[in-house]
């Protein structure tokens, strides 16, 4: 797999370009998607990305079980939804399973009857399915309520605000362009439901008055 440097958030009207290191600050969840069959290059894949995406923005694919379980240990501070194929996800699920970044696995396979046995011992593990569809029905709950969870455990008494103005000192020191800075990263906030859009000016207009920060 290549190198993930940057992940790209989808505006209302715009589409802003984080440096992936700020972006995984901002997002508190990713999806992992591991099967030694998939094909980027096929209709049907890059189709339930585009839907995956409107649901969890950060997702990397992986055909190769080794360094999918290798980019999982790296991982600390997000939570990991995870859809795999029958056949790799009982050869590294029973490794992988007790592991705190990950949160919910979601079993891909084309005969589920053969995978049911196994999984019962694998409370992470949703469901096997043998079609897209129930998990793109599965993950906007999982994700909410994986969303609720962090933010009780790691904002619990830090002000938001506070908050949204460190990692936007974050993103002007990453970016070379300022003013296209300021402009993403204000759209994002004021699509995110925890900082209000007063409090979204407040930091905007705090960088401006005091250049630099």
């Amino acid at each position: 797999m290549g190198n993930h440097k940057s992940t790209t958030i989808t505006t209302t009207s715009s589409t802003a370009v984080l440096p992936h290191r700020i972006h995984r600050i901002i997002q508190n969840f990713l999806l992992i998607w591991l099967d030694a069959n998939i094909d980027e290059s096929k209709q049907d894949f890059k189709n339930s990305l585009v839907h995956l995406r409107h649901l969890v923005a950060s997702i990397t694919p992986f055909t190769d079980a080794q360094e999918c379980v290798e980019f999982l240990s790296d991982i600390k501070k997000e939570k990991v939804f995870m859809i795999v194929s029958g056949s790799l996800g009982q050869q590294i699920v029973p490794e992988i399973h007790a592991w705190s970044q990950l949160d919910s696995i979601y079993i891909f396979f084309s005969n589920p009857s053969h995978h049911e046995q196994w999984v019962k011992a694998m409370p992470k593990v949703k469901g096997v399915h043998n079609d897209i569809k129930p998990i793109y029905k599965a993950l906007p709950s999982d994700r909410e309520r994986c969303n609720r969870a962090m933010i009780s455990i790691s904002f619990h008494g830090i002000d938001t605000l506070f908050m949204y103005t460190q990692l936007f000192k974050e993103v002007l020191l990453e970016i070379d362009d300022d003013t296209k800075s300021i402009k993403d990263f204000v759209e994002y906030c004021l699509l995110q439901d925890d900082i209000a859009e007063d409090e979204v000016k407040q930091i905007e207009q705090r960088y401006r008055r005091h250049i630099p920060i």
